[in-house]
């Protein structure tokens, strides 16, 4: 095979919220040579304001393609592809797979017409949002919550840390307290770390609400964009981070479980 059949993929995350993303993706394409890249220096992104978020994630993803020269960039993250996929993809000569709030599916699932939204204060707040809903679920009720500190908990919870279910629960009342949120059935996991605490997150809302999230639509896409390309992995797939920090090595078991056995710094 030439060398281009070992050009990776770059999944790029705030933090390792991308895994649930990279999980989906092994699904289908398990050939494909891949770079996790958690922007750990930059996380929490949900904090930042549009304009921090859309300059790093352009300015990082820049220096690293040019460096890594990847075949496809994918964004798994929903609050700088909310914010930034513009501006990446006026910089980068890649293809670009970003991350969108999978309000789509969940209007088809929802039996009560009432959906949750769980995501960032910075995703929740983006028009891009706004549209995607006037697109798919004007004729449901779209209840929005931000949610950072279950971003906290699903980092710590690939640490081996104990969590805390009280933030589950925080999550679950805050949307159940909105005008309709008793009638939720269906709730978007609008940030990659949420899928993470899945179960945490089904035992606060109980048995009768179903979540969604985008991680198999965007592995689909990735297949859509390489379709009759060629992979071959010729070393174990990396983990790059752009600091480090002392806690790294408590990731190596969950970066292990999903195929990342070397790890550096950017």
């Amino acid at each position: 095979m030439s060398g281009a059949a070992s050009k990776p993929i770059l999944m790029f995350d705030s933090g390792v919220g991308g895994l649930s993303v990279l999980a989906a993706l092994r699904a289908v394409l398990p050939a494909a040579p891949v770079i996790y890249v958690a922007d750990n220096a930059g996380l929490p992104y949900g904090g930042k304001s549009e304009a921090e978020i859309a300059a790093r994630v352009s300015g990082l993803l820049g220096r690293m393609t040019e460096r890594l020269r990847p075949r496809l960039v994918c964004i798994a993250c929903n609050t700088a592809s909310t914010i930034a996929l513009a501006a990446v993809r006026d910089v980068l000569e890649v293809p670009i797979v970003g991350t969108v709030p999978a309000i789509k599916p969940a209007a088809a699932m929802t039996r009560t017409g009432v959906i949750g939204l769980l995501g960032t204060e910075a995703t929740i707040r983006q028009g891009y949002v706004d549209r995607l809903e006037v697109q798919f679920a004007a004729d449901k009720i779209l209840l929005r919550h931000g949610v950072p500190d279950l971003v906290t908990m699903a980092e710590a919870h690939l640490r081996g840390r104990p969590i805390d279910p009280a933030a589950a629960m925080r999550a679950a009342d805050g949307l159940r307290a909105m005008p309709g949120g008793e009638r939720i059935d269906t709730v978007v996991l609008a940030c990659t770390h949420f899928p993470l605490i899945a179960d945490q997150l089904g035992m606060a809302f109980g048995p009768g609400v179903r979540f969604v999230d985008g991680a198999a639509g965007i592995a689909q896409r990735i297949v859509s964009l390489t379709q009759g390309q060629a992979f071959e992995r010729t070393e174990t797939d990396l983990a790059l981070f752009t600091r480090d920090e002392p806690d790294l090595t408590d990731l190596a078991p969950a970066l292990a479980a999903a195929g990342l056995h070397r790890t550096a710094v950017f």
